[in-house]
């Protein structure tokens, strides 16, 4: 009988944490390239790109990429299908271009959750050959998994920044 009590009140704690928390979320990451504005935009902006840096793509060898639209270009999509479970389903499109700017992009997941959220990566020169990325990841999830929003940096920052290093690391080589 005590464990009944037990487990109800880690329920109704559980439930009232959710109630407490925000249900928008952002998540932002920066790093600095040693790379023109214009080299580094012109790099970001196409999705394909992504199959170089990005930790979720790199993550499956046998993840299943379809593209649609022109890459680089408001509207184009990337569709991914993974068997890893921190990959999913899902697809991204680039709904906003500012050239030689910022990109933003709807990424619709579908598996292992569904959720709708997007991600703005804005370039802004430090010097004439160093360039600043500055990454946002914002959404607004629903109750009661709003209380996941209290370690969204610890579920997904490691990854956002991971990302932003393997493309310093390829525009940087190159």
């Amino acid at each position: 009988m005590i464990f009944l009590y037990i487990l109800a009140a880690i329920i109704a704690a559980f439930f009232l944490t959710a109630l407490l928390v925000k249900k928008d979320f952002s998540l932002e990451k920066q790093i600095v390239i040693n790379k023109t504005q214009k080299e580094v935009f012109d790099y970001l902006k196409m999705i394909r790109n992504q199959e170089k840096y990005s930790v979720w793509v790199m993550r499956d060898p046998k993840i299943n990429l379809v593209y649609s639209g022109t890459d680089g270009t408001v509207g184009f999509k990337s569709a991914w299908t993974s068997n890893d479970k921190n990959t999913g389903i899902g697809e991204q499109e680039i709904i906003k271009l500012t050239e030689g700017v910022s990109t933003e992009v709807e990424i619709r997941f579908k598996k292992p959750f569904e959720a709708t959220n997007w991600a703005k990566t804005t370039v802004t020169a430090v010097s004439e050959h160093e360039t600043r990325v500055h990454q946002l990841f914002y959404g607004r999830s629903k109750f009661p998994m709003n209380i996941m929003n209290l370690f969204m940096d610890k579920l997904l920052g490691k990854d956002m920044l991971q990302n932003l290093v393997n493309m310093k690391k390829n525009l940087e080589e190159n």
